[in-house]
């Protein structure tokens, strides 16, 4: 059975994610587990004893609150809760505790959270969707924090074709149980080798025997490959986008050539 990971910080925001992920399971009969992570300061006059005995009360009540948070979103979705469980993890920082949670639970198979955007200094430091999605060793399902529940019908998967046969195996095996329609969008560059789009169709057809459809849009050098992302969702309305990151860029180029992966996480 898949595991999601559900991170809250018990905002109204932050129940997209949580909706999502409660349907998510109630189709496919995955199991969720729905996380807190709790930042509990030491001020320096305490002693260690009392300091432990204070975080680990402070960790049973945000429990409770994880519990009664969880429990009143599924009421409230009229749904049966499935199989789920409660983690409070103690933490500086969200994102780097989710991650070593996943490093150390190999059985993750998603994390599923929302997000709200990020002004233009959270943007530059990074914002814990941003980070989880760019350094997360599982794949990350980011819902816009105004998603609302809807039939899943269509996956984009925006595809560079470098690596498109592995990359399709993971698309496939999230699209495949809701029986989606799978769009595979391209886009070309002036100096790019031409692929004939009726014969490239035919070949992924023959290959995945699925059902998908091929776009190749030729990048018009004007607009940011965001942009054009944006107006081909637009037209084709899908119900998810999938996208893959490359985690092995230098430092250099993390600081300077920003991933449009990122970039479009806060449209």
């Amino acid at each position: 059975m898949k595991k999601i990971l559900v991170p809250t910080d018990f905002s109204a925001n932050s129940k997209s994610g949580i909706r999502f992920a409660i349907n998510w399971a109630n189709y496919q009969k995955t199991e969720l587990i729905f996380v807190h992570v709790l930042n509990t300061m030491k001020p320096s006059t305490w002693s260690d004893d009392y300091f432990e005995k204070y975080a680990k009360n402070e960790e049973n009540a945000c429990y409770e609150k994880l519990k009664s948070f969880i429990t009143s979103t599924y009421k409230k979705m009229y749904i049966e809760p499935g199989k789920h469980s409660f983690i409070v993890l103690q933490g500086i920082s969200p994102d780097l505790s989710l991650l070593e949670y996943c490093r150390d639970k190999a059985d993750i198979s998603y994390i599923c959270l929302s997000t709200r955007g990020s002004g233009k200094l959270g943007k530059l430091l990074g914002t814990n969707t941003g980070n989880l999605i760019t350094k997360s060793p599982v794949p990350v399902m980011a819902v816009p924090h105004h998603y609302k529940t809807k039939p899943m019908k269509t996956v984009l998967y925006a595809a560079d074709l470098q690596n498109y046969s592995r990359e399709l195996e993971k698309v496939l095996a999230f699209a495949n149980p809701f029986k989606m329609q799978i769009d595979v969008l391209h886009f070309t560059w002036p100096n790019e080798v031409a692929f004939d789009e009726k014969t490239i169709n035919l070949a992924f057809k023959k290959s995945y025997k699925y059902g998908m459809k091929i776009h190749f849009e030729g990048n018009d050098g004007i607009h940011s490959l965001v942009q054009n992302i944006q107006r081909k969702i637009s037209l084709i309305k899908p119900s998810v986008v999938i996208m893959f990151t490359n985690q092995n860029r230098t430092l250099f180029q993390k600081s300077f050539f920003p991933t449009n992966l990122k970039s479009y996480l806060f449209r």
